[in-house]
């Protein structure tokens, strides 16, 4: 039967026996009389708890696995008070089968008791090992931008964050947490760390909640009380300070992790006419674009994340000064892109924001009506005359 648990409907089925077991040698043990009956349901006993228990050790370490990658902070914490359940019925089946153990005092007795006493504590061990700390990842694999979001959860409830040691970007990592004012939020790195699909939901609720308190609060993290720098500043006046009115960014996005959600140039190309008809600049920002595709007038800054500038110490908090900087002095009214978490920072700091989609994004669309300016737009047969429109409104202030 164990080797066969595994199968589709074969452990319900287990755990339905061995009710069945449980209730039908306890009702049989109130009506022995005799010694020899009482210990044989004594015996029987000793074994279904002993199996309980077990069983329960493995629900606990299967739901523990889903409950931390569950959707939503809500999802997670229901799952965990499930696996609690769950830990307490292996505890009391232990505490049963020690129990029939003593009574019928014999080795074998001993030895399922045994086993149900390591079950009961390895399924304890799975709540009080609980990771409840989100990965602030620090390598250049992983997306920059998903940084921004735990930072911001982080300032918004409270959570715990790690950082894997030894990563390429560590020290800035902890450079932008310490100067955000997260550095009591850090935790020693462990395996099995909270999901980030919790992060949006988070954000969200605290921007309907208050948008402007949490829009103040993240641009007093994230940008500080001092200045972009005297080298950001020359550097963005270098490459657009000629080029007076207003403008957007266009991201680029070009990767091997979710392919299908890369920027498609066809695509880019109608997004930049539209951006010249309106009377914007567009500003090419991200991953690389072919020349060509970079109409005159417009300004093309991909790749620039690469600068030496923005790869230093401070290179988050460069990054966001970038745009910020790019806002207030050059005329930037707003961004488009495709759901690429790199747009995320400078949007949930109040730069109108219009992400495009194949279909309805169920983690970001829990920003749109929350969070002022951001915008989704699904790739419907009208969508390019919602983007025409937007652009009017950036235009005039609206």
């Amino acid at each position: 039967m164990q080797g066969r648990l595994h199968l589709p409907g074969v452990r319900d089925d287990y755990r339905l026996r061995l009710e069945q077991v449980v209730l039908s040698a306890t009702r049989a043990l109130g009506n022995a009389v005799e010694s020899q009956e009482v210990a044989l349901l004594h015996g029987v006993l000793v074994h279904a708890f002993a199996a309980r228990a077990e069983d329960a050790r493995y629900g606990a370490g299967q739901l523990a696995r889903g409950s931390q990658r569950a959707p939503t902070l809500e999802d997670c914490e229901d799952g965990w008070q499930r696996v609690e359940e769950i830990v307490c019925t292996a505890e009391e089946a232990a505490a049963a089968a020690a129990g029939y153990a003593r009574r019928l005092d014999t080795a074998r007795a001993r030895a399922l008791a045994r086993r149900a006493e390591v079950a009961a504590i390895a399924a304890r061990k799975i709540v009080l090992e609980r990771n409840r700390a989100y990965t602030f990842h620090a390598d250049p694999g992983f997306s920059f931008g998903e940084g921004w979001y735990l930072a911001a959860a982080a300032l918004f409830a409270g959570l715990s964050i790690q950082i894997r040691p030894g990563a390429a970007q560590e020290l800035p990592a902890r450079r932008f947490l310490g100067d955000a004012g997260l550095d009591g939020s850090l935790r020693p790195y462990r395996s099995r760390p909270a999901s980030p699909k919790h992060l949006t939901h988070i954000i969200a609720a605290a921007f309907r909640a208050d948008a402007l308190k949490a829009q103040r609060t993240l641009r007093a993290a994230f940008l500080g009380n001092e200045p972009p720098s005297a080298p950001l500043k020359s550097w963005v006046a270098g490459k657009v300070g000629g080029k007076p009115g207003a403008k957007v960014l266009l991201w680029v996005r070009r990767g091997d992790h979710d392919a299908q959600r890369n920027t498609g140039f066809a695509e880019l190309r109608q997004l930049s006419e539209l951006v010249l008809h309106a009377g914007l600049t567009p500003i090419f920002f991200g991953d690389n674009v072919p020349l060509e595709l970079v109409p005159p007038g417009a300004v093309n800054l991909t790749l620039c994340w690469k600068e030496p500038l923005f790869q230093g110490p401070e290179m988050r908090r460069a990054q966001l000064h970038l745009f910020e900087e790019l806002r207030c002095r050059h005329g930037l009214v707003g961004q488009i892109g495709v759901t690429t978490a790199g747009m995320d920072g400078p949007a949930l700091m109040g730069l109108p924001t219009l992400y495009l989609t194949q279909e309805r994004n169920l983690r970001l669309g829990k920003w749109v009506g929350a969070v002022p300016g951001y915008q989704e737009v699904v790739r419907e047969p009208d969508y390019l005359d919602i983007i025409r429109t937007t652009l009017h409104q950036w235009l005039l202030g609206e």
